[in-house]
């Protein structure tokens, strides 16, 4: 198993949802954090709650992924674990009561998501690579990328959502094969139906009418489920060029 204890890391969204929970449990591994976020006051909040530091960053702009990198390393060094956490969602349909789905929302979704992604892992992928190996196979950094099980049962309105998440399950293993003579590995988690902020400001039948839709365990998913999985992807070598389904065994109906 490798052991990032001692090392940079970097989360995208981490101020917030998956990837608060993820910042928290990669800093209880040991790494030292950093957080990018669109959201000043909550990045502030939680690199303070779990001992890292934050960088205000728009993932969807090559020039604020690099100075929010500049950042990092000047923080905790080499980054050499990644995880892109940041996301939006929205709903629209390719065609609704006559009108064409609004193009500025499909391409906004598709920047934050899917190019948000590909600037992060892009970027910091070529720091890794430029660092020392820190074991016997020659391992120099981890990638984790977040898509959705939207990529593969995307539902009515989620056409924008789904075409981005599919991107990032797309982009998965031929970043891992051009990054595997490098000893950096790249993964992608497709998560289910989690308690994330956004079904927070749900009804709380509302929520429990959504997780009963889980076949087992019939139940929102916590977020720190999904974190202890990229913290078992980081640590477990083999584990490269994968995308996992962590979903409780759901596929998603049309609506």
């Amino acid at each position: 198993m490798q052991n990032w204890a001692g090392y940079g890391a970097i989360v995208t969204g981490g101020a917030s949802g998956l990837g608060a929970a993820t910042a928290a449990r990669l800093a209880e591994d040991g790494l030292k954090v950093t957080l990018f976020d669109r959201n000043a006051d909550m990045a502030k909040a939680q690199a303070a709650a779990i001992g890292g530091a934050y960088a205000v960053v728009d993932v969807g702009d090559p020039a604020s992924v690099a100075a929010g990198l500049d950042v990092a390393c000047t923080a905790h060094g080499t980054p050499r674990v990644l995880i892109n956490c940041a996301g939006i969602g929205g709903a629209a349909k390719t065609v609704s009561r006559g009108a064409p789905h609004d193009p500025e929302l499909f391409e906004r979704t598709l920047r934050v998501n899917l190019i948000g992604s590909f600037n992060c892992a892009s970027q910091v992928a070529a720091q890794m690579v430029s660092a020392e190996p820190m074991d016997a196979d020659g391992a120099r950094g981890v990638i984790v990328n977040t898509a959705s099980v939207a990529a593969f049962d995307g539902q009515v309105g989620q056409l924008a959502y789904a075409a981005s998440k599919g991107g990032i399950v797309s982009m998965t293993l031929p970043m891992a094969r051009d990054l595997a003579d490098k000893g950096v590995r790249v993964c992608t988690v497709a998560p289910g139906l989690f308690l994330t902020p956004l079904l927070h400001e749900l009804p709380e039948d509302v929520q429990k009418s959504l997780g009963a839709q889980v076949p087992f365990p019939s139940r929102l998913g916590d977020p720190v489920e999904f974190a202890a999985l990229v913290s078992h992807i980081t640590q477990n070598p083999m584990l490269n060029g994968e995308v996992i389904r962590l979903d409780g065994a759901i596929r998603m109906a049309p609506r």
